[in-house]
């Protein structure tokens, strides 16, 4: 029987594949430990087959993040300098915040923050003077297309791959960017490609590695490595839990509160910085911000603890909550949820007023459900029925583009993400 190759050997066949195809290649580099892994891993390869060629690097910059951080990516963008083209991207444009029921984005370095900066703009950094097609409307992701198009560009190559290292076991939106793309957006039908547009592609050659995997070739190997994880570990982190990421997005809102401990100094600049960051520092994984069981105040339905929540909010905070709630009721009344048939059994036997519809447009086994919102539910499957429960705790949370809920987009959203999309309609 042929051996069974392990995720290292598969990889080592996928960066062939990649520095034979692509002319062109960068990589998007977080500080974290799975960019960290496959940084490592392109300059062994670049080094054990002594390939006359350079990769770039892609690091934004966030302003905001643990010294350590700071200093692990400091570390790896001056090594290895003759094979290293760094970009450090030290931009003003949008970032997603539910630190603040106030702001639903901020700004890393910028001018009028000056004073407030977390620390100093790092030598050698790309500001927003170096990118023609920066504007003030724009967010982080989309620079990050821009910039894979204004690089292929100025490289005038003939084909680009930006290296991602992006893992399915991290989330079910990673899984589906690997296992739900449509066949024609792959680079020669290879289900770790996606292409972002003409002769430009994301690979992620270590879509199949689990965390264990990232750990034993640091190990192995001795790759230096950002040494906050070892204070996550003293600290009590589960390794799952472990992650290098801007600390006012929602799944960082649980562990805001470590930077007092781990990093007082920069705690300490980043409560000045940031609208909400003390209070998600002491209520951070909390009922207070909708973590664990929350529980209702007495005299209240979930309905009325929402709208008494509502009203406690800015009025275009209300607005965009009131927004997408009438769109996602709208949805559920004439389109419906897709669920199980054991969803829809246990719906079923609890009395709830439901219409089963015989199919539908998406591709899955589940039939669409049309219902009205609920005030609550006890059933595993809470986070797939509409209720006014998981509103409040989008609120709590200052979940302000209601990922908790899976809410279908404003008509804002959709005015923006058609104008996106427009800019990159050749993508596909």
């Amino acid at each position: 029987m042929k051996n069974r190759q392990n995720v290292y050997e598969l990889t080592q066949k996928r960066l062939k594949n990649i520095f034979d195809e692509f002319d062109n290649i960068y990589l998007s580099f977080s500080g974290g430990k799975d960019s960290g892994v496959l940084l490592n891993l392109c300059i062994d390869y670049i080094r054990n087959h002594s390939l006359d060629r350079k990769i770039g690097i892609l690091h934004f910059d966030y302003e905001a993040q643990y010294e350590m951080t700071t200093q692990y990516v400091d570390r790896e963008l001056t090594r290895n300098k003759d094979i290293l083209e760094v970009y450090r991207i030290c931009v003003p444009f949008k970032v997603s915040t539910c630190a603040s029921m106030f702001q639903t984005y901020w700004r890393p370095w910028d001018d009028e923050m000056r004073k407030l900066w977390v620390r100093t703009l790092p030598k050698g950094a790309y500001t927003k003077e170096n990118f023609p097609f920066y504007n003030t409307e724009m967010w982080d992701y989309e620079f990050q297309f821009k910039f894979a198009e204004w690089y292929h560009k100025i490289k005038k190559a003939r084909r680009t791959c930006n290296l991602v290292a992006i893992r399915t076991q991290e989330s079910l939106n990673r899984w589906r960017t690997i296992y739900k793309e449509n066949i024609y957006s792959k680079y020669k039908g290879l289900k770790w490609t996606k292409k972002i547009c003409d002769n430009v592609f994301n690979v992620y050659p270590l879509y199949d590695w689990l965390t264990t995997d990232i750990w034993t070739a640091n190990g192995k190997f001795q790759w230096d490595y950002n040494h906050l994880y070892d204070l996550y570990y003293k600290a009590g982190v589960s390794l799952e839990k472990q992650r290098v990421a801007s600390p006012f997005i929602s799944p960082a809102q649980e562990s805001l509160h470590l930077y007092r401990v781990i990093d007082p100094n920069t705690w300490g600049r980043l409560i000045g910085r940031v609208n909400g960051v003390n209070f998600s520092g002491l209520y951070g994984g909390t009922t207070a911000v909708g973590w664990q069981s929350i529980k209702l105040p007495p005299g209240h339905t979930w309905e009325s603890y929402m709208n008494f929540l509502l009203s406690t909010l800015p009025e275009d905070t209300r607005n965009n909550y009131l927004g997408k709630l009438g769109v996602s009721i709208d949805f559920w009344r004439r389109k419906g949820g897709c669920l199980s048939d054991e969803t829809i059994k246990k719906l079923q036997n609890a009395g709830i007023d439901i219409t089963v519809m015989p199919s539908s447009n998406y591709k899955t086994t589940k039939h669409p459900v049309r219902m009205e919102y609920l005030d609550d539910i006890d059933i595993p499957e809470f986070k797939e029925i509409p209720t006014f429960k998981r509103v409040c705790i989008c609120i709590l949370k200052n979940d302000h583009a209601c990922k908790y809920m899976g809410f279908a987009l404003n008509k804002n959203e959709k005015e923006r993400k058609e104008r996106i999309l427009n800019k990159y309609k050749h993508i596909f």
